[in-house]
């Protein structure tokens, strides 16, 4: 009896976490999202380390 208790409550939560996936795709934890590039200066096209702005004055793309 305890382990049917134990499966339908994890069956619950697989269909509450697909519910939630299919709802708001966009809130998934940054660890899980997709990386972008690396954001680079708009002028001289060098990475942007911790600043959003560069050296030469050009700003991040």
């Amino acid at each position: 009896m305890l382990f049917k208790i134990i499966l339908v409550f994890l069956l619950a939560m697989v269909l509450i976490a697909l519910i939630g996936r299919a709802l708001f795709p966009g809130a998934l934890p940054r660890v899980m999202q997709k990386r972008r590039d690396p954001p680079r200066c708009g002028k001289c096209g060098r990475y942007l380390i911790g600043t959003t702005t560069c050296d030469c004055g050009g700003k991040a793309k």
